[in-house]
């Protein structure tokens, strides 16, 4: 079920560049007269049994990185659509007694065999299934955000500590910190680089998704990325895409905020689900930290945008999905570099690491705590935004809302 939350836009940037680099891995990969023959690919003495749960969009796709990795046996799938689990074990050839559906498919994955779950699903489902997978003693790479309300991220965090006490592990799939430019400013900005950081700007611009009308049940809303629009199902737009640069920002600061005033509203047209597409937030953190985020997913951005431009006393930094991450004067300049095809390569690197933590046994799972914190505060941020109030992560946690979706008339 779960797809990608990047615009139309964004889908064919992605794919734009992934086919591009693969027109110039085909072209350098030509043997030059006299020239050495290429290395052999890699190969592994253990293959992990992996089962995916959600076969949509990027659960498809990222299927398909899976097992072009090599390191993985594609084990199992599972999808609420019986035909769209079965597309998927078709192009990974999934055995057919090994293909689940229904909204408890996944208990039966968990069951079938496999040592390892991948979790594209809506995030009002994730909490759910991590927990289980991790109670069953499996390892753990899920998608983002990694929930939808306060909740279900407490409970992903529950999961977490879970796995590192049992030696799993749970990593979740934010592509951003994995370049080599924005590693760099990172590190420089940890370093000192701005002198103190005393403002962030972050942008998540989009498309919107198509948000039809609802039918007699959710079922509809299951497919191509509808429940983006359903706040209960998605956590709004701010977490289902602007999260990558709200991540980046807590990746730097190593902290979350304690306070969010803002304002949204919806702004597409025929709308019929909450989910709110534009917001202006202020968040402040602990040490004095201003970061003001501007979101909107309307059919006006020709070109996505997913930042974090870091402002210090001497210099500043700015990490990037697109274009160039570089830090920009005082004692750690650096010119940066241009952040290439990042929606395929962030996760290829993923999966790598995935591999390499499992095989080599490192259980520290230090993604799933920022993954959590980026929930949490995307979460205060539409709920300040929504309410048009100043309201502190610690009302926020004491609240302790959940976030209700309508299952009636399902396949259980």
């Amino acid at each position: 079920m779960k797809t990608s939350p990047l615009t139309e836009y964004s889908r064919r940037r992605f794919l734009g560049g992934s086919l591009a680099v693969a027109a110039a891995t085909s072209l350098a990969s030509l043997p030059l007269v006299g020239a050495e023959p290429p290395p052999p690919p890699l190969t592994y003495s253990r293959k992990i049994k992996v089962g995916v749960i959600g076969n949509g969009g990027r659960g498809g796709w990222i299927a398909k990185l899976f097992r072009a990795h090599g390191g993985y046996v594609m084990w199992a799938v599972a999808d609420y659509f019986q035909e769209v689990a079965d597309k998927c074990g078709d192009e990974l050839g999934v055995d057919q007694t090994r293909r689940f559906s229904t909204l408890s498919g996944y208990k039966k994955l968990i069951e079938s065999g496999v040592e390892a779950v991948v979790v594209e699903t809506p995030p009002y489902f994730i909490p759910e299934h991590v927990t289980a997978a991790v109670e069953a003693g499996l390892h753990v790479y899920m998608a983002k955000p990694v929930a939808a309300d306060v909740p279900g991220a407490l409970r992903v965090e529950a999961a977490g500590k879970l796995a590192t006490r049992k030696q799993r592990c749970f990593i979740v799939d934010y592509q951003l910190p994995t370049d080599p430019h924005n590693i760099e400013v990172a590190a420089r900005i940890r370093l000192g680089g701005l002198g103190q950081i005393v403002r962030v700007v972050t942008t998540g611009h989009c498309g919107p998704q198509k948000d039809p009308p609802r039918t007699a049940n959710m079922e509809s809303r299951l497919r191509e990325l509808i429940w983006v629009n359903d706040v209960a199902m998605g956590c709004d737009y701010i977490g289902n895409f602007d999260i990558h640069a709200i991540d980046a920002a807590l990746w730097v600061l190593g902290q979350r905020p304690v306070v969010a005033t803002g304002i949204s509203g919806i702004r597409r047209p025929e709308p019929h689900g909450d989910a709110r597409d534009v917001c202006a937030l202020i968040y402040e953190y602990a040490d004095g930290v201003i970061h003001q985020h501007a979101g909107q997913a309307l059919k006006n951005n020709n070109a996505g945008e997913l930042s974090a431009a870091i402002h210090g006393t001497e210099a500043n930094g700015f990490l990037t999905y697109w274009g160039k991450a570089f830090l920009k004067g005082g004692p750690k300049h650096y010119g940066g570099g241009t952040v290439d095809n990042l929606y395929a390569a962030g996760a290829e690197r993923n999966i790598a690491r995935f591999y390499r933590e499992v095989t080599s046994g490192k259980f520290e799972n230090e993604t799933c705590q920022r993954a959590v914190d980026g929930v949490l505060t995307c979460v205060l941020g539409y709920e300040a935004a929504a309410r048009r109030t100043r309201l502190t992560m610690d009302a926020l946690l004491k609240e302790n809302k959940r976030m209700e979706v309508d299952l009636r008339g399902l396949k259980s």
